[in-house]
């Protein structure tokens, strides 16, 4: 285990995190960036960053974005960038690309699609890389969310990779979720397969100039009907847009206003942050195990894992035993 700071230079640390955090408060986006590299690297100082902020975190609307490549879906954040700032409204983005399998930093950085927003300082724009996380985000997501969320961005848009089947992750992260699909790729089927009739709050025909929108239209009408669910509950809209012409994104916009009144109203707003906080800790509770586990108790698993090869404990007994003394305040 690394030895803790000398008081003096804990101190330092900790008044040098306080200035980031009053910065970060204020929209600077240097400050901002550098608690989110604090957050992508793991550093010591995220710990005390995430209680820093705590406090601060809950007022934004976190709206995802995700759909197959080629949908769209950079030019869509775009546009809805443009439609929050007309209406005043602070701005985080997080687009989460592909790794370099070279440096493990984000492959494709979508903020070059996003130019037309770099000199707004209401607008902070990130590619953060997945390094090979599935779900279409980072194991980093929830907590960079927590930073944009504090430096007081009334929307934080998720933009995920777009790998296809493995991106409804996102869901549990997001208050809204849109679906973006586009005419003529296949995209009725690719809905189906990826499961994301569960996880879309409103589905985005993009690109909705094209031959074949009425047919997607009426496929996926289909497919949300059949989809069982109470009769109270949210029923997912299907908008029209053509987001390169910025056409249809005042309907989108309108109607993410109509899905967050609706979850507030019946309670689902709540209910699905309860259950993204209930993930976070149970996630952050497992990776605190197991990097004790493999810091201090190596030598124990190494016993544990010899014993169960060669039939002398049975592999439910050995995991109790470790748990047991990664637990125990006295191990």
């Amino acid at each position: 285990m690394p030895e803790p700071a000398p008081e003096g230079l804990a101190d330092e640390r900790a008044d040098e995190l306080a200035v980031l955090v009053a910065a970060a408060r204020t929209c600077r986006p240097r400050a901002v960036a550098r608690l989110i590299s604090i957050v992508e690297n793991g550093s010591p100082a995220l710990r005390g960053l995430m209680s820093r902020l705590a406090p601060d975190t809950g007022r934004a609307h976190v709206i995802g974005v995700t759909g197959a490549p080629g949908v769209g879906k950079s030019t869509t954040t775009a546009t809805l960038i443009a439609a929050y700032r007309a209406r005043g409204l602070r701005v985080g983005v997080l687009a989460f690309d592909p790794s370099s399998p070279f440096t493990g930093g984000a492959l494709l950085g979508d903020r070059v699609r996003m130019q037309q927003h770099a000199l707004d300082d209401q607008v902070y724009i990130r590619s953060m890389a997945a390094r090979g996380h599935l779900g279409g985000l980072s194991v980093a997501a929830p907590q960079a969310v927590r930073v944009l969320d504090a430096a007081g961005c009334d929307v934080v848009l998720l933009e995920t990779v777009g790998v296809g089947q493995s991106e409804v992750e996102v869901a549990g992260t997001a208050d809204s979720t849109l679906v973006l699909l586009a005419p003529g790729m296949g995209d009725g089927i690719q809905a189906a397969k990826a499961g994301v009739l569960e996880i879309g709050d409103i589905f985005v025909v993009n690109k909705a100039d094209r031959d074949g929108t009425q047919s997607l239209i009426r496929e996926l009408r289909t497919m949300i009907a059949m989809a069982d669910r109470d009769a109270a509950a949210w029923k997912p809209p299907i908008v029209r847009t053509v987001a390169s012409r910025e056409e249809g994104i005042d309907d989108l916009v309108a109607t993410l206003d109509k899905h967050r009144a609706h979850a507030e109203a019946d309670g689902s707003w709540q209910r699905r942050r309860l259950e993204r906080a209930r993930s976070e800790v149970e996630s952050l509770t497992l990776l605190l195990l197991r990097r004790r586990m493999h810091d201090d108790h190596r030598t124990v698993l190494d016993d544990l894992a010899e014993a169960v090869r060669d039939g002398r404990v049975d592999s439910f007994t050995a995991a109790d035993r470790v748990l047991g003394d990664v637990t125990d305040p006295k191990a």
